[in-house]
């Protein structure tokens, strides 16, 4: 069997919510059933087939050509299997996902990975504001899972994570790790300003020096063992996060000391 294929067949005028669209909810339906299916538009209600041309069977795998930053919501809840978008997606990528992998090969937008639990989230070039972050008004952020963004990463990225990790290749925007609780996120190229706002607990590892908030206290350079560890667990995943040499020498601040002081920042020296 193929993979089934959904190919944008319309310039979008609104943006459309893919929620529905994720493979353990497609599983067992005809091309038929999924092009009867209800998408939300504003406040239309517009079918698959309206602007899909559909083709494949295996629901396991589904790939999305064509795609654009107006259609949001895609892998929402997603427990299982896996989808591709080829092209830009929009906002809320992989909301509340459980598990499976979701490979985005153009950019997305805000709310991306928001409350992930588990899986693999892969974005081959850049990510909004609040990568992993809580949604607006909630405790919580991303509880699991790891997400890998190749490009840049905009403002508060895992802003009130609680675990998992995100690995950012390019930049990260301003209040990166913000009120994070736990979990880590490590970022090869430049951080904006106030990493670790208000954070409690949790690890951010930076491989150049950010501009530190002065509620972080440096405590020294440390070789910690535990890093090797951590960058052997990413030798399987996609990106250059893999190929990092296991460095284990850094430079550690703790803080935010206004918010109890138990996160850390290192920075590999």
């Amino acid at each position: 069997m193929s993979a089934l294929t959904l190919t944008l067949k319309v310039a979008l005028q609104q943006r459309v919510d893919l929620s529905p669209l994720v493979p353990e909810r497609l599983a067992g339906k005809s091309p038929v059933e999924i092009a009867a299916l209800e998408l939300a538009s504003g406040n239309r209600r517009l079918r698959v087939g309206d602007i899909f041309e559909i083709a494949g069977s295996d629901a396991s795998e589904l790939v999305i050509q064509g795609s654009c930053d107006r259609l949001d919501r895609i892998g929402q809840g997603m427990g299982c299997g896996r989808i591709v978008v080829d092209g830009d997606a929009g906002a809320y990528l992989g909301l509340d996902m459980r598990g499976g992998a979701i490979e985005v090969r153009g950019s997305v937008g805000a709310y991306a990975a928001s409350r992930l639990e588990g899986g693999l989230i892969h974005i081959r070039g850049n990510a909004g504001d609040f990568l992993g972050a809580a949604l607006a008004g909630e405790p919580r952020g991303m509880r699991g899972g790891t997400v890998i963004v190749e490009g840049s990463a905009g403002d508060r990225a895992g802003d009130r994570m609680r675990r998992g990790q995100v690995l950012i290749e390019g930049n990260a925007g301003c209040y990166c790790g913000s009120r994070m609780v736990a979990g880590t996120l490590a970022v090869l190229g430049q951080v904006g300003e106030g990493p670790g706002f208000g954070m409690r607990r949790g690890t951010l590892l930076f491989a150049s020096p950010p501009p530190l908030l002065p509620t972080f206290n440096e405590c020294g350079v440390f070789d910690l063992g535990f890093l090797a560890l951590l960058v052997s667990s990413w030798r399987g995943l996609p990106g250059r996060f893999a190929t990092l040499p296991p460095r284990t020498r850094v430079r550690r601040y703790v803080g935010d000391m206004a918010g109890g002081g138990k996160g850390e920042i290192l920075v590999w020296v």
